[in-house]
Parts: C-alpha cells; sequence; structure tokens
C-alpha cells in the first residue's frame, strides 16, 4: 500500500550515517518515509552526513531538506524544531534515532564522564527534542513519535550508561504517550535488537581492532531468527507503521524488532 505518509512532514533526527557498506537506520527511515509521500527534514549533528541523505531523497523523487544540529547542547533541539516548522508549515513525524556509545563499561570501570556523556546524548537528547515538538504536535491537533531504544535497555551487563540510557528512553516514551495523549499526540518506541548497520558493525570492528566479517558473523550467531542481523531497513518499516494513521490507535508501545532475541532472556 503506497502513499502510508502522503502529505505528512517527518523530522528525522539521526538521519545521517557513518560511512559502512550496509545502511542505517536513519537513513534508511528517510528514504523509505519520503517513498511513502512524506516530505522529510533531515537531521544530523555532521551537515554533510544530513545533506547526503536529503540528496538521496531527492534523487529518488522525493522532497527533503538539511538540518544540522547536536541534540546534546542547549537549544539545539529546539531550534531543529523551529527551522522544520518554518521549512515545511508543521510536524506531523518525530523520530528520535541519535543514540552513541563508546567508554562505557560495567558499574565498577564506568568513568563519569562517559556516564554523562551517554545520558546526555542518548536520553536527554531526545527529550529535549520531544519537549520542542509538543507544542507543535498539540496545536496543530496530533502527531506521532517514535523513538529508537534498544534490547539492552532490558538485558546486559557490561554497558551500564547504554543500557540505563535505554531504559530510560522506554520511560521517556510510556510517559510522553500518556500525558500527551488527549491531544492527540502518540509516542511509541521500537525496541532494537542486533542490527547490521555502519554505528554498529564496522563501529565495533574498528573499536577492538577485528575484521567487519568477524564481528558480523559473531553478531549474526547470537540471533534465533534464521541467525541474522536485522537492518537498517527492518527499523524503517516498524517505524513507518508506527508513524503511520495504520497505528492511530497504537501509543505508549515498545516494540521488540530483535529477531526474538528478547524471548530468549531468562
Amino acid at each position: 500500500m503506497a502513499g502510508r505518509l502522503e502529505g505528512k512532514i517527518a523530522v528525522v533526527v539521526g538521519a545521517g550515517q557513518t560511512p559502512g557498506e550496509t545502511i542505517g537506520n536513519g537513513r534508511a527511515m528517510a528514504l523509505l518515509f519520503a517513498r511513502e509521500g512524506a516530505a522529510i527534514f533531515c537531521v544530523d549533528r555532521v551537515a554533510e552526513r544530513a545533506e547526503e541523505t536529503a540528496a538521496l531523497v531527492a534523487e529518488a523523487g522525493g522532497t527533503a531538506a538539511a538540518h544540522a544540529a547536536d541534540i546534546a547542547k542547549s537549544g539545539e533541539a529546539a531550534k531543529l524544531i523551529e527551522a522544520a516548522k518554518a521549512r515545511f508549515g508543521r510536524v506531523d513525524v518525530l523520530i528520535n534515532n541519535v543514540g552513541i556509545g563508546g567508554g562505557d563499561g560495567p558499574a565498577h570501570r564506568l568513568e563519569e564522564a562517559a556516564f554523562d556523556r551517554i545520558l546526555s546524548v542518548n536520553l536527554k537528547g531526545m527529550w529535549l527534542t520531544i519537549k520542542a515538538a509538543l507544542p507543535v504536535m498539540r496545536e496543530q491537533g496530533g502527531g506521532a513519535i517514535v523513538n529508537i531504544s534498544s534490547l539492552a535497555a532490558r538485558a546486559g551487563g557490561i554497558q551500564l550508561a547504554y543500557e540505563v540510557s535505554k531504559a530510560g528512553v522506554n520511560r521517556l516514551t510510556t510517559s510522553v504517550a500518556q500525558s500527551n495523549a488527549r491531544y492527540g499526540v502518540r509516542c511509541n518506541a521500537i525496541m532494537m535488537g542486533y542490527m547490521d548497520t555502519p554505528m554498529a558493525v564496522s563501529g565495533i570492528a574498528s573499536a577492538t581492532g577485528r575484521s567487519v566479517a568477524e564481528v558480523r558473523a559473531e553478531r549474526n550467531a547470537r540471533v534465533p531468527l534464521r541467525g541474522k542481523q536485522g537492518g537498517g531497513w527492518d527499523t524503517a518499516y516498524a517505524a513507518l507503521f508506527l508513524a503511520s494513521d495504520e497505528a492511530a490507535f497504537i501509543s505508549g508501545a515498545i516494540l521488540p524488532v530483535d529477531g526474538a532475541m528478547g524471548v530468549r532472556i531468562g
């Protein structure tokens, strides 16, 4: 069914991606949403990456604009929503796809600076972006927010800051859903498992000194469904459903997209 987002304006925060041979979640969502009729406001900390995604949308026949913002910096979240509204007149869909790791560890090894940095980007930055978008969505009578979470919210033990940040994202999602339901604003999250994206696979390979092929094979072996990770398009199709009017009665959901990894926990 084509045109599932026809006429809608979608802000994709984290629409760029790190270099790699596969497609990232943000870029896949931007391209798919455009294919389904939305105009895309592509946001990334690195301007060139946002511009590259916007150019790909335009090449495919869609409408897009690029904007650089670091949502961990005070005021930039508000500015990106203002810029999106100024460019397109409204904000129907907000995708929160920004997340980082690096320097993380278990509780006894994690440094305070790393904890603060990861929580600032993964949780506080997402809240600030939602905070900026809510008045716009409330005033226009509705909107859909989709937050990208992780199975790390429920399991793990070696990435304390990341795990806590994603657990916070889940609770942020349900709180926003409850407090904004009367205004027609929906908020849901995608709780991802292992995804074969450049940031995940290439990033881990670079950080650990291993080959991309070795990291990919190790991660594939841990996924119950066909022994293979998901990818950016799997995230994108889940987000498309949650952002579309097909999910008009769904709010506060935490949707696992994890190849059955989550049901194996415990």
